[in-house]
């Protein structure tokens, strides 16, 4: 970065936090100040980096950012698409629309997950990744949302045993299927993403199911489905699954819920009131 790329990129980390109003980032509302929107402490807490990084940034100082960087700020300061592909371009990387962001939840979704007590619910990247749950969440997929192919679901499907066994034998190969359709749409959308790509390829050394299901072609995008998932301490859970998409496409907001009166209503209420600590069971290695 030169002197002016570091001047306009302070400028503008400094201008877009100044239009976001609290609130919208579930934060609680402040008093009257003289500054508006967010204060840099704020943006360092959401993007995961010291507030004395960010402020070395807005100054114009300090070491040029890594792309992990640039994409976590994309995220905290809610940037569109286009301003997103700026500070990118700014900071000397290529751009690739918002595929860099689907390492970290969106504030909008996180915003309504935090808010979700009585329903689990998870945030996932197109690309399988889980980026965040709530308690609930947790208690039923037995821990919170874990870094690198641990946390994706779709590489845990295909190479993880205790994964699987949440799924009936049964209606495992439509889950492996749907998995590998949504795959392929994400690949289709992004073909250059090494992201997918380094996945795919490494699904496809380690899974003859996964190498026979992307040789068939099939790509579609789930919107809802009924699943059933096997706990470990309550047994059988039968629950119907909704996702909502954000702005982007690249990152979904899925719902399990039960029918009121049911079964799988009850472990729910069991689940909530007892925690997850009760039911963590062992994390399997990367």
């Amino acid at each position: 970065m030169n002197g002016t790329e570091r001047a306009e990129l302070a400028d503008f980390l400094r201008r877009s936090r100044e239009r976001i109003e609290p609130a919208s980032v579930g934060l609680p509302p402040r008093g009257r100040r003289r500054t508006p929107g967010l204060r840099r402490e704020d943006v360092a807490q959401l993007a995961g980096i010291s507030v004395d990084y960010y402020a070395r940034l807005e100054q114009q100082r300090g070491a040029q950012p890594s792309e992990q960087v640039i994409s976590a700020l994309a995220d905290a300061l809610q940037l569109t698409e286009d301003e997103s592909d700026y500070v990118h371009r700014l900071s000397g990387f290529r751009t690739q629309g918002r595929a860099a962001s689907a390492r970290h939840a969106s504030p909008g979704l996180l915003l309504v997950l935090d808010r979700l007590v009585d329903v689990p619910a998870q945030v996932l990247s197109d690309s399988g990744q889980v980026l965040a749950r709530n308690p609930l969440a947790e208690a039923l997929f037995g821990g919170p949302a874990l870094p690198g192919r641990a946390g994706n679901s779709y590489w845990r499907m295909f190479t993880d045993e205790p994964s699987r066994r949440r799924v009936p034998p049964a209606l495992q190969p439509v889950l492996m299927a749907n998995h590998v359709a949504d795959l392929r749409t994400v690949h289709a959308r992004r073909p250059a993403d090494e992201e997918v790509n380094s996945l795919i390829h490494d699904l496809l050394e380690a899974s003859d199911e996964f190498r026979e299901l992307w040789e068939r072609h099939d790509v579609a995008v789930r919107r809802h489905c009924a699943k059933t998932i096997m706990h470990p301490e309550v047994g059988p859970l039968a629950l119907n699954s909704e996702l909502l998409l954000d702005s982007h496409g690249e990152q979904s907001l899925v719902l399990y819920t039960a029918q009121p009166g049911t079964d799988a209503a009850e472990k729910l209420e069991l689940l909530r009131v007892l925690g997850q600590e009760k039911f963590t069971e062992t994390r399997p290695t990367r």
